[in-house]
């Protein structure tokens, strides 16, 4: 039960993701969704939050249109 609820979470900050204004308030979402997927995961927390971080700063320039 408890790991459904982090991947809610997770998905939770990934979708909030699209409603921040700018790059840096995506890539704070995108760190604490990092954080939460690696004490999912089991990985290295400083990695994980540094991918989450970066893909929430890039989802935009990607063309995802959840995060114009």
């Amino acid at each position: 039960m408890q790991k459904t609820s982090i991947i809610l979470a997770t998905v939770a900050v990934f979708g909030l993701a699209g409603c921040l204004d700018n790059d840096v308030e995506r890539g704070v979402a995108g760190a604490a969704g990092g954080l939460v997927a690696a004490e999912l995961l089991g990985t290295d927390r400083t990695g994980t939050m540094l991918a989450g971080a970066a893909v929430g700063v890039l989802c935009d320039d990607a063309g995802v249109r959840a995060c114009r």
